[in-house]
This record gives C-alpha cells, sequence and structure tokens, in this order.
C-alpha cells in the first residue's frame, strides 16, 4: 500500500509542474503584451496629467507682450488658442511644434508689405524690421552714400509704405570758352587826320572751367562751375589814330572851267573851286571795299569820323577836296567828303551806296565836272 502511495504523489507532483511550464511558454506573448499596455497607459496618464496643469507664459506680438495662462502644450494650439494667426513672412522666435512649458516666452513679428522704388523697378516686399534703413539692409537693397531713400532712413516702417531709393551719380567735365579782346585807340601824331594804323594785334583768351554736375536716377538735376582757370589772358587791339593835320597846298588845276558858278533848281551857287573830267567809282561799307564786316568795331565809320551814308558819303583825296567840305556833282547831286581811300588820288571820287550789288552795278564812269562848294551845304530856295 505504501509503495502505491509514493508512485501517485510523485506522478501528481510532475504533471503539476509540467502544466505550468507549457501554460507559461504558451502564454509569454500575451504575459508581454499586457506588460507593453500598462506601460503605456501610465505614461498616457502622466501626459494628460502634465498636459491638463495650467501652464504661465509670456507672448509678445510685434513688440506687445501678453502673459497668458494656458492648458495647451504645443505652441501652434496656444497660439490658435489665442487666435494669433502666423502669415508666410512672419516671425516666430521658436518652431511651431515646440513644446510649452510654464516660463516659457514666445515672440512674433508680424510681417507688413512695403512698396520698393529702386533702380527703375517697383516691387512689393514684406518686412518685420522696424525702420527703413534695417528693411532696406535686410532685403539686401544696395544704398551707397550719396544715395537718396525717401523716407529718411530712420523713418519707422508701416503697412504699405512706398520706399524710394534715388541714385545719385556726380561727375566732373571740362569746357573751354573764349574772351573777346579790347580795341584800344591811341592818338598819333605822325599819323595824318583821319587815318589809322593796327600798331598791335589783338589776340582772344581762352579760359577752362570745371564742371561738376549731378544726376538722379540718370536724370541731370544740378550742376555748378567748381573750378576756372585762365589759360591764355587777352591781349588788347592797339590802333593808332592820326592827329597830324595835313598842311595847307595849292592846287593848280589843269583842267579847270573858265566859270565858278553852277546853277541847281534855278539856284546860281559859287564854289570854290570846279574840277573837271573827273573819275567816279562807288564803294560800299562791307568787306569787299573796306575789309571789314558788321562785327568789326569800325564797320561804316568813314576816315572823318561820320558814319556812310548813302546819297551824302563820298571817298576823295584830301590834297584835292578837303574832309567835310561839300560838293556839287553834275548828274549825281550833293555829296559830302567824309571818306577817303588808298585808290582815291587826284581827280577822283569814290561815291558810297549801302548796297555792295548797286555799288558794283554803278561801275567807273568818267568825265563829269565837280563843283568843290565849301564846308557849308548850300541852301536851294
Amino acid at each position: 500500500m505504501g509503495s502505491i502511495q509514493a508512485s501517485e504523489t510523485h506522478g501528481k507532483r510532475s504533471s503539476s509542474m509540467s502544466f505550468a511550464l507549457r501554460w507559461k511558454r504558451e502564454n509569454l506573448r500575451l504575459i508581454l503584451l499586457s506588460t507593453t499596455i500598462s506601460i503605456a497607459m501610465t505614461f498616457m496618464f502622466l501626459v494628460l496629467l502634465y498636459g491638463s496643469a495650467d501652464k504661465s507664459v509670456s507672448v509678445v506680438v510685434n513688440g506687445q507682450e501678453t502673459v497668458v495662462s494656458t492648458k495647451q502644450w504645443v505652441l501652434q494650439r496656444l497660439l490658435d488658442e489665442q487666435a494669433i494667426t502666423i502669415g508666410p513672412h512672419d516671425e516666430v522666435s521658436v518652431p511651431l511644434n515646440t513644446a510649452v512649458k510654464d516660463g516659457d516666452r514666445f515672440e512674433i513679428k508680424h510681417a507688413v508689405p512695403l512698396l520698393v522704388k529702386a533702380d527703375g523697378k517697383t516691387s512689393t516686399v514684406y518686412t518685420t524690421e522696424k525702420t527703413v534703413q534695417a528693411a532696406i539692409k535686410k532685403l539686401n537693397i544696395p544704398v551707397e552714400d550719396d544715395d537718396k531713400v525717401l523716407p529718411s532712413l530712420g523713418s519707422g516702417v508701416s503697412a504699405d509704405m512706398t520706399v524710394t531709393v534715388i541714385r545719385v551719380d556726380t561727375k566732373l567735365g571740362k569746357s573751354s570758352s573764349t574772351t573777346p579782346f579790347t580795341i584800344v585807340k591811341k592818338e598819333d601824331p605822325n599819323l595824318e587826320v583821319g587815318k589809322e594804323k593796327v600798331v598791335q594785334t589783338g589776340k582772344e583768351g581762352v579760359v577752362t572751367i570745371k564742371i561738376e554736375k549731378q544726376f538722379e536716377d540718370g536724370v541731370l538735376v544740378s550742376k555748378k562751375v567748381v573750378d576756372k582757370v585762365v589759360e591764355s589772358t587777352a591781349v588788347n587791339q592797339v590802333v593808332a589814330v592820326g592827329t597830324k593835320k595835313p598842311e595847307p597846298k595849292v592846287t593848280v588845276l589843269s583842267t579847270a572851267t573858265t566859270s565858278n558858278n553852277v546853277t541847281v533848281d534855278g539856284t546860281t551857287l559859287k564854289s570854290k573851286k570846279v574840277l573837271s573830267n573827273v573819275t567816279l567809282t562807288a564803294y560800299s561799307a562791307g568787306v569787299a571795299s573796306t575789309g571789314k564786316s558788321e562785327g568789326h568795331p569800325d564797320y561804316g565809320i568813314t576816315a572823318s569820323g561820320a558814319k556812310v551814308s548813302e546819297g551824302r558819303t563820298i571817298a576823295v583825296d584830301p590834297d584835292v577836296i578837303p574832309l567835310g567840305w561839300w560838293v556839287y556833282i553834275e548828274g549825281i547831286g550833293f555829296r559830302r567828303a567824309e571818306d577817303t581811300g588808298s585808290a582815291i588820288k587826284g581827280n577822283k571820287i569814290d561815291v558810297y551806296f549801302d548796297s555792295e550789288k548797286q555799288a558794283n552795278q554803278f561801275g567807273k564812269k568818267k568825265g563829269f565836272t565837280v563843283y568843290v562848294i565849301g564846308p557849308n551845304k548850300p541852301s536851294l530856295s
């Protein structure tokens, strides 16, 4: 009986241990899963407990700080809670998925649009800077020292503001100009009255000036003379004016008329002398006759100092007809001896015409009788 009892006990104990081991092996996966679920539930409980706790954080929007109490645990949720919108150009001090902890400080800068005009282009840009200078620098728009920025660099930035960058360029240039010479007349006692002689030829001076020109965006806005250099000074033209009076001469006329009287328009005039077989030519005040142009200071001025006048002025040989005396030329009329000429010698008279063409057409005429009357023009009744 005893042997049988011992055998049964051993068999039962072995069966129980085998069952337990077999159960553990078969349910090991289930045990591991249950343990993992317990750990996860514990973590979630802790997170929920932490997230549901009130946290005090500072939110700074465009420089204005507000302290808020929140249960949110991610920055994006906190901003949504506070109705703070983040645009594509705005700046946030930390990423939006940053965890929110008690005592945190978050800074948000909202960008504003600017209309920027520079280098011929206009564009809309966004900036979070507070001054025009900082915005221009952040946008990588170069500004030289001479350039102009409107409004000024120190101005504050506001939404939809227009910022204009004006490129200023300064250039230096040179130019030369001439200064006219002065004609100086000096009396010469060795030169006969009515004659002039150039003793020193005039010369124009030269002046060089430096001009500073300022351009804004390629447009000339100002210019000023910054330097002036006299390269050469003008030289006066000196003209000798004769003051020597000619000695009186007795003229023997080989061809004189028998009577010194002449009747003009019913009035009989007594002349000082009569010239016969006189040759007449004509001249004008232009270059072809006198060598002087209209710009010449002595243009149209006769040897006597009077200004030429058609119908009055003639050029004579002063040894034959004194300057200032009146004559009567048959077929021509009264004329006054006011001028001289190198080719006018003896019984030859040059009649003045305003028109050079008319003077040429007059040509050369011979055989005229001329009555030399005197310094006063006679009055006809």
